[in-house]
């Protein structure tokens, strides 16, 4: 006999799957849980739930934006079978396109800062992409990674720069996928969304979708981290600032507007600004209470959603973005003496620590 809290257990509505397999790597993009944060909720009066992009094949919500674009350079007859995809990427990006490109028989070019993880990087390689990490440098800078991709894909034949920064079609991707997706989830019931940006894809494709579906009454705001200048060119009404500072959050953050986020930055109802100090305890909570193994973007969201859920006031119902897994930084996430160096130690509460396991 099942005891009652097992029978109660399996009465509820399961996760609903897809009713017939999938066509490989591509077809298994999308569709991912929206989870309920128990906790925070609780603590706002607000219910605040999290997109859980890291379920994707590929680990994070960039595998969207990887199969949008090149499905959409295929369509317009701009790679033929055996070709070569060249990006300059921040890292999940560009695994995401790894992985597209070995499902697809490509050849995977990538350039990145070479400020990011090690982990990425490994991962990259091991999928079989060509990586040149290159110095980081403002966008402005010719030698910038993006613009180096761009012209190592101008001297092949049979090749394409994705400028994942700069083609709509990264928007695309998340105005029919992720935003409907949320939409449904909810049951049509958004208060607000926010989330930070890169490309700005994410923001712009699901703000669109939202504010259609809610006919205007969905908020759709932005969060930024330090050494981004969006939080200040959105509360400014427009004004653009020299790019200073920086971040432990990898992919995230701007110094200019993006096509991408150029789409939709005039329908954004504000901007919020998310210190480092703020995300990364916040990374550690989430571990702590919802057993979720985030890195640090993510932890970013979910700072901004408690926010602007405080904002909206109890009862509101606002969503953002799980982007991936802290298991592409943990050997500088969890390290205590990579966290001192940043001065983050001090930030982690005391009860938390005992999850800085690396020395």
């Amino acid at each position: 006999m099942l005891c009652s809290a097992l029978r109660r257990s399996l009465a509820q509505p399961a996760r609903r799957f897809t009713m017939r397999a999938v066509e490989g790597f591509t077809g298994s993009i999308g569709n991912t849980p929206l989870i309920y944060l128990k906790t925070l909720s609780e603590q706002t009066g607000s219910s605040i739930f999290g997109k859980a992009e890291f379920q994707n094949p590929g680990g994070s919500i960039k595998d969207r934006a990887a199969i949008g674009i090149v499905l959409d350079a295929e369509q317009k007859g701009l790679i033929k079978p055996g070709g070569t995809i060249v990006e300059g990427t921040a890292g999940n990006t560009g695994i995401g396109l790894a992985h597209v490109c070995r499902s697809k028989g490509y050849r995977c070019v990538i350039f990145m800062p070479d400020t990011q993880s090690q982990e990425k990087i490994d991962l990259l390689r091991m999928l079989g992409a060509e990586v040149y990490p290159v110095p980081a440098v403002p966008y402005e800078n010719p030698k910038n990674y993006n613009h180096q991709a761009k012209e190592y894909a101008q001297k092949l034949d049979n090749a394409i720069w994705t400028d994942q920064f700069d083609n709509t079609a990264n928007t695309y991707a998340h105005y029919i996928t992720t935003g409907p997706e949320i939409w449904e989830q909810t049951e049509g019931k958004v208060d607000g969304f926010i989330c930070s940006t890169g490309t700005g894809g994410t923001l712009a494709g699901v703000g669109k979708c939202l504010k259609e579906k809610s006919n205007g009454k969905s908020q759709i705001w932005l969060a930024d981290p330090p050494g981004s200048v969006l939080y200040t060119y959105i509360s400014s009404g427009g004004k653009l600032v020299e790019r200073t500072g920086s971040s432990i959050t990898e992919g995230i953050g701007q110094g200019r507007v993006t096509a991408n986020l150029g789409t939709f930055i005039n329908e954004l109802d504000g901007a919020l600004y998310v210190p480092d100090e703020q995300s990364i305890a916040m990374l550690y909570q989430l571990l702590d209470t919802e057993g979720l193994y985030v890195g640090a973007s993510t932890a970013l969201n979910v700072v901004a959603a408690v926010e602007l859920a405080r904002k909206l006031g109890k009862g509101s119902r606002v969503v953002t973005v799980l982007c991936d897994g802290a298991y592409r930084y943990q050997s500088r996430l969890f390290s205590k003496k990579w966290l001192q160096s940043k001065g983050l130690f001090d930030a982690i509460p005391e009860h938390l620590r005992k999850y800085v396991v690396l020395d």
